[in-house]
């Protein structure tokens, strides 16, 4: 088979035998060439296609490593917080005891019901149903939860305390009121009002009452004061003077001997003196005052207290 090529430049036509060896071993080599690029460009393009595979796979291998780590640290971040919460609510808990001690003692205090006020039991509590469906509960937040709960129990704290403070003033005011006898045995010798003055027989107003009885009895306070007198004074002899606060003041006069000094606080039922006869005095006696206000009132009234 013959191959006919024409020349522009010289106008001749040449000839080439295809059949020729020298033909066909070019021929042969050249698509040899081909072939052999073409695999190697497939080979190539395999080994590329494998190694993004490759990397593909250790990549998403990083990340469910780099998950799982995280994973753990929320864990831990948990664990964390849930230990936090318990402690907060065991020490709401030792609070509430706390408070329901003191419930108990203000109710001993206040002289309460036990089955009126009982810090032991839940309150009653109850209503009608809602008429709607009833709506699902959902999950709080026990940060908030824990909070609201916290604020309650610090308002419930202070409204105890304020309750103690009430109570344990009505308490000092009755500590300080003026009551009882001012001796620990004896009678009544004088009333308070007119009567016949014992020296000169004459009608007087007597401002005490007169408790007799033996020489070194014990004079006692008729309630809780500070000593504002405790020595000679013209007529009374040996004087005792308490003040109690509130307006009150009382007066314990002819002793003996005194046993406390200015300015020492005493308590209600406690010893201030020893009965005498000092002073403008016919015998053993107590003469006992009480001043409201500065002024002088029957002590009676307190006595039968």
């Amino acid at each position: 088979m013959n191959v006919i090529f024409l020349s522009k430049r010289q106008g001749r036509a040449r000839q080439l035998n295809l059949a020729h060896p020298l033909t066909l071993s070019l021929v042969g080599g050249l698509a040899l060439a081909v072939l052999g690029s073409a695999f190697a460009l497939g080979l190539q393009f395999g080994r590329g296609a494998q190694g993004g595979v490759l990397g593909d796979t250790l990549s998403f291998g990083g990340l469910l490593a780099e998950q799982k780590r995280e994973i753990g640290e929320l864990r831990q971040q948990l664990q964390l917080r849930v230990d936090a919460m318990a402690m907060r609510l065991g020490e709401v808990n030792a609070h509430i005891i706390r408070l329901d001690a003191l419930g108990k003692r203000l109710t001993e205090m206040a002289d309460i019901d036990s089955h009126e006020f009982n810090f032991e039991l839940e309150p009653p509590s109850g209503g009608p149903e809602g008429g709607g469906e009833g709506v699902s509960a959902q999950v709080p937040d026990l940060t908030a939860m824990l909070s609201r709960l916290e604020q309650r129990v610090n308002l419930r704290d202070s409204q105890l305390a304020a309750l103690e403070n009430v109570i344990l003033a009505r308490e000092l005011k009755e500590q300080i009121h003026p009551a009882g006898r001012p001796v620990t045995r004896g009678f009544i010798s004088s009333y308070f009002g007119e009567r016949a003055d014992p020296f000169d027989g004459r009608e007087a107003f007597h401002k005490g009452v007169d408790f007799a009885g033996s020489m070194g009895d014990k004079v006692v306070a008729v309630a809780a004061g500070v000593v504002t007198w405790a020595g000679q004074r013209s007529g009374f002899g040996k004087l005792i003077e308490i003040n109690h606060g509130d307006g009150y003041v009382t007066r314990y006069a002819h002793n003996q001997r005194t046993l406390v000094s200015v300015g020492e606080m005493v308590k209600r039922g406690e010893a201030v003196a020893l009965m005498g006869s000092t002073g403008r005095s016919t015998g053993p006696h107590v003469h006992f005052e009480v001043l409201r206000n500065g002024r002088q009132v029957d002590p009676l009234s307190f006595v039968g207290r």
